[in-house]
């Protein structure tokens, strides 16, 4: 038999030198791939229209990255509950949430903290609208006459559109909703439909955000004469972005501290719109304990 030739085992050696090369080569590609690949992904508790929700977060996806160099995508929640559950599975690792959402999550998540909130969020408050076919007007004291009609909250895991409220209410009445209204209680979802429900007179009363029903009606969508602000809430803790733990193992060692600081920077007023607030400050999960015991009263945290 004749032996190689050492031409052959030449050509035979840079044969596999190149191939595994080559398949190096293709892990490295495969590798940067899927970095390129990782996308931040952010939802948030949807209390506004969700149409006007998306097109302004969008944009603050935009500007969070070309500030931290990653993609970020905003995902919509369907309801208060699914953004929650994303937070809850990892799909989203970032979210603004309400304060009794922000608690939900993280009982969820250990290790998910709150890193900024808006200026106004510290002392954050709600207001109790009316119809003006109710006759009722502006007053100090709790409108004890909206128990004669139909009444709508928010969303059932709104902190301002229906925890704070009927905490509020249970406070100067002694009774819970259920047995203080005379109605059937409504609960609209969003802030925007419950004002949208008040101002059309399918429901005469309700409980929406201060901000919420402020900014309408600064942009002309509320009449202020036909639903009317009667009641505002003593003050307390309520939105913040919250953020996944899992930001560190997938983005690297730092990256919230870096995220957080960029949220806090926000000082465009077509960005602070999404929320809207004038500026984000500095959060910590510590600022919303507060409302725990509220929300364990009403049956919505154990």
């Amino acid at each position: 038999m004749r032996s190689p030739s050492l031409r052959s085992l030449a050509t035979a050696a840079c044969l596999l030198v190149a191939s595994v090369l080559g398949a190096a080569c293709d892990a490295e590609r495969a590798s940067s791939g899927a970095a390129r690949r990782e996308v931040l992904r952010f939802s948030a508790i949807p209390d506004q229209n969700s149409t006007e929700l998306r097109e302004k977060f969008d944009r603050l996806a935009t500007h969070l990255a070309e500030r931290l160099g990653v993609p970020v995508l905003y995902q919509p929640a369907t309801d208060y509950a699914a953004s929650v559950e994303m937070f809850r599975g990892g799909d989203v690792l970032l979210a603004w949430f309400g304060g009794l959402t922000h608690l939900q999550a993280v009982d969820a998540v250990p290790g998910a903290r709150a890193i900024a909130q808006g200026e106004e969020d510290r002392a954050f408050t709600s207001t109790f609208i009316a119809h003006r076919d109710t006759g009722l007007v502006p007053s100090a004291e709790f409108p004890r006459g909206i128990a004669d009609f139909p009444f709508a909250f928010g969303a059932e895991s709104s902190t301002s559109g229906r925890l704070m409220p009927e905490h509020y209410l249970r406070r100067e009445t002694g009774l819970d909703a259920q047995r203080f209204f005379q109605h059937a209680l409504v609960f609209s979802g969003s802030h925007d439909k419950t004002l949208a429900l008040v101002a059309a007179g399918n429901v005469k009363c309700g409980a929406v955000s201060s901000a919420v029903y402020e900014a309408n009606v600064r942009a002309g969508k509320i009449d202020p004469e036909v639903v009317r602000a009667i009641w505002v809430t003593p003050p307390f803790p309520d939105y913040n972005f919250t953020a996944h733990p899992a930001l560190e193992t997938r983005f690297g060692a730092g990256f919230t501290a870096k995220l957080a600081a960029e949220l806090l920077a926000l000082d465009d007023p077509a960005l602070l719109a999404a929320f809207p607030r004038r500026k984000l400050v500095a959060a910590q999960n510590a600022d919303f304990e507060p409302l725990r015991r509220v929300a364990v009263e009403l049956g919505l945290l154990r």
